[in-house]
């Protein structure tokens, strides 16, 4: 059990930190949407008998995604979605001007 928090303690403060609300907090702390994609990729690839390289297997993973996003619903906290790309790219930003002085000479 303690292993469990320990591994998704940096997610969880992540998500605090960015300052979603508790709907949308929700939705993404969870792998179960990604699950579900995967789960219906692997299935729709099940049609096929013989694999001819890799790029066959990039169309029918494509195509398996396109398939999954028809049997999507909407995200709940959906309409907060806006905010939360604006707190992405401040905390990106955030990173970049951070490792930029620890990549600086010093004299």
């Amino acid at each position: 059990m303690a292993a469990s928090l320990r591994e998704g303690l940096a997610e969880a403060l992540t998500v605090i930190r960015l300052g979603l609300p508790p709907t949308l907090r929700r939705t993404v702390r969870s792998t179960n949407p990604i699950e579900s994609m995967l789960s219906i990729c692997r299935e729709h690839a099940g049609n096929v008998k013989r694999w001819q390289g890799g790029q066959m297997a990039l169309r029918w993973c494509a195509a398996g995604m396109l398939e999954a996003g028809k049997q999507f619903r909407r995200v709940n906290g959906h309409l907060h979605l806006p905010a939360s790309r604006a707190a992405l790219k401040r905390e990106f930003r955030a990173e970049e001007v951070g490792r930029e002085c620890y990549n600086e000479d010093v004299a």
